[in-house]
């Protein structure tokens, strides 16, 4: 990207099928940001989850993303995985329908995750949304909500529910290329008239 060097499209460099990154989503890292897919944890091709990222999204530096398989089974009297060590252990390798599976992360469109905060698995973050810096996200997040902390929580709506109606049915990141360039000033402002006016004009 140019004049941002520590900034990578992240669909010209992700190599895991189980990986799917929509169109100009972005990773920021001044140290390796095409090495993205280290960040994605315990992601085992045996578990066949999938990390899938809309399109226009902004990913900060040391963001992680943890996966099913770094689950263990937890019903047993003990958590711990003998069956790695082998050696005979390996008989009480659990299936994967003893594990606990809680589906595929998925991050919607337009969402901006803030710097080293980790996303748990089967989470699903609605578009729009905003991850403060250092949250630990482990329940899904509504559409056009900030959140934060340690669970993160809401914090509050980016907009209010007319707003964000009409955002999700303009769904500006499904638009090419040259419509979008052509509504920038309308996409960078909050004039919600504006808005209004193209819905009726335009859907």
């Amino acid at each position: 990207m140019k004049g941002f060097d520590q900034v990578c499209y992240l669909k010209n460099v992700i190599r895991n099928p189980h990986i799917i990154v929509g169109d100009y989503s972005y990773y920021d890292d001044p140290v390796d940001s095409e090495g993205f897919e280290r960040n994605v944890l315990y992601h085992y091709p045996f578990m066949e989850d999938k990390l899938i990222i809309g399109k226009f999204c902004a990913i900060a530096r040391d963001v992680k993303f943890i996966m099913n398989g770094a689950n263990h089974k937890m019903d047993a009297f003990t958590t711990y995985p003998f069956s790695i060590f082998g050696n005979g252990w390996e008989r009480v390798t659990p299936t994967t329908e003893e594990l606990p599976y809680k589906g595929d992360t998925v991050v919607g469109n337009d969402v901006w995750i803030g710097y080293d905060s980790l996303i748990m698995p089967g989470v699903t973050i609605g578009d729009g949304a905003i991850i403060a810096a250092r949250s630990v996200v482990v329940k899904d997040v509504a559409p056009y909500t900030v959140v934060g902390g340690n669970p993160a929580k809401e914090i509050r709506k980016r907009f209010d529910e007319e707003t964000i109606d009409l955002l999700e049915r303009v769904r500006w990141w499904d638009w090419p290329a040259e419509k979008i360039t052509r509504h920038l000033e309308l996409l960078t402002s909050n004039d919600l008239p504006a808005l209004r006016r193209f819905l009726e004009h335009n859907m």
